[in-house]
């Protein structure tokens, strides 16, 4: 039987999902998998929604992931989290960075950003791990670490080594940026 894990990463524009995207499909491909990624970008210039599919196994015929079929989620925001929920599996497992970005209804005051979705998802009786990708990636040294830190919390949920996902940072990222984003992706992990 054809084992095809899918991975849906979810956040909005400049949050740096399409590169979190690649570390997982490069270390993914790494371990001798098929890998398809296929990128949604909403208004994401204007800090809209982006989607990314992953989805790696023996043969994966499509990077299309649709509902109820994500093994995980990785959300860099919170009401991002809330939007892809139904795509989870029951089993699934949701990693969700705390941060929440206000969308354009609510900075132009049309609507009010909710304040309990971690609880709500919580309610919903599936495997949420969540945390302070903001905190820790000033802690490693750039706000713009978040999505490494989050690869670093996503990487516990996945069978694949830790060495495996260092050795992919220190492919995929500019040689100047190695340093950083090793940090980044240790304090994700250590969580």
């Amino acid at each position: 039987m054809n084992n095809i894990k899918s991975v849906l990463i979810v956040g909005v524009g400049g949050q740096g999902t399409l590169l979190a995207s690649r570390l997982l499909g490069n270390a993914m491909v790494s371990k001798g998998y098929d890998v398809k990624v296929s990128e949604v970008h909403g208004m994401s210039q204007r800090g809209g929604s982006v989607v990314t599919y992953v989805r790696y196994g023996d043969c994966v015929s499509s990077p299309v992931i649709e509902e109820g079929e994500a093994d995980l989620i990785l959300s860099f925001e919170q009401l991002e989290a809330a939007r892809f929920l139904p795509f989870l599996k029951k089993d699934g497992v949701i990693v969700v960075n705390t941060q929440a970005i206000d969308p354009m209804p609510v900075i132009t005051g049309a609507a009010v950003y909710p304040n309990s979705i971690i609880d709500e998802l919580r309610a919903k009786d599936v495997k949420v791990v969540t945390a302070d990708a903001l905190s820790l990636a000033e802690e490693a040294g750039s706000v713009k670490a978040v999505n490494v830190v989050l690869i670093g919390v996503m990487a516990k949920q996945l069978d694949i080594p830790k060495e495996v996902w260092i050795e992919t940072i220190i492919e995929t990222v500019p040689p100047k940026f190695v340093e950083l984003n090793k940090k980044a992706f240790e304090l994700g992990y250590s969580l």
